[in-house]
């Protein structure tokens, strides 16, 4: 059996749908917090377990008779280090044959604060003695295209990226990835970097995006600060506007950037490109 914790998050539901065509519905768990959330995974046939990232008595229950787990990544900046401690210490008691995890791009030499928690995380799974595997995602380009309403009301796309490239992929992609792994018949590598295949700028953003809209978008390069007041203008909570400043302040150090092709390759297909981004991005 394979368990993905989050189940019910964005990321979590594209696995599961992907897993779900080659294989059985009772041969899935999702294990989420609230169970009402994942009536549909249950109508489906997969089996609906209930736990918490901050209770490990739940998780180790949760993962009874459970093959492969994988972890996806908590969203509660700051905690999440004891959370996913919780589940590897969980999986460790359940006897799990596979760990796999979403980590950041190369996150061991990441300047990008997300990353401090990634490689404390890293660490404390390869000290586990778990057979194990870390998918170290890139950006996701939803992050710039899933609320272009915006960028498109006032002509201008804000940042701090400066001339940075990006190698964006999309959920899609990433969850695609997940999957491969969690199928492969072989004992997958015990780390993925992972990032689209082609990399842009923000002013090459803004440019896609003012020719399929027909309307002038600007990039506006921002110091990180103002970026940063710049979206708590705009009703951002405080950790949400610091990450995504910090993260576009490390894309101008490269730090966004790969070009190994590591996730064409593991799905078999090339990644979501920017044009097809931007044009979902606009539907809506």
């Amino acid at each position: 059996m394979i368990a993905i914790t989050g189940a019910t998050g964005q990321l979590g539901q594209l696995v599961i749908s992907g897993l779900l065509k080659t294989v059985p519905p009772s041969h899935i768990a999702a294990i989420v917090r609230n169970p009402a959330k994942a009536a549909n995974l249950a109508a489906l046939g997969v089996s609906v377990r209930q736990a918490s990232y901050d209770d490990e008595a739940s998780l180790t229950a949760a993962f009874q008779g459970v093959d492969k787990v994988l972890l996806i990544s908590s969203s509660e900046v700051g905690q999440r280090l004891p959370q996913h401690k919780n589940v590897i210490k969980a999986a460790q008691r359940a006897g799990v044959g596979l760990l796999a995890y979403t980590s950041l791009l190369h996150a061991t030499g990441s300047p990008l604060a997300l990353a401090s928690e990634h490689v404390a995380t890293e660490e404390f799974l390869r000290a586990s003695g778990l057979p194990y595997t870390i998918l170290r995602n890139g950006w996701y380009v939803e992050n710039y295209t899933g609320n272009l309403a915006a960028a498109l009301a006032h002509g201008a796309i804000l940042g701090s990226a400066q001339d940075g490239r990006i190698s964006a992929a999309g959920r899609a992609d990433y969850a695609a990835a997940a999957v491969a792994v969690l199928t492969a018949s072989g004992t997958p590598d015990p780390v993925y970097e992972l990032a689209g295949d082609q990399s842009f700028s923000l002013a090459e953003l803004a440019a896609e995006v003012s020719r399929q809209a027909g309307k002038p978008v600007v990039y506006k390069d921002l110091p990180e600060r103002e970026y940063e007041a710049a979206l708590l203008a705009i009703g951002l909570p405080d950790w949400l506007a610091s990450m995504l400043s910090n993260s576009d302040a490390g894309a101008a150090r490269g730090a966004l950037e790969d070009r190994s092709g590591t996730l064409s390759r593991l799905i078999g297909r090339p990644t979501t490109t920017l044009a097809e981004a931007v044009t979902a991005g606009i539907a809506g």
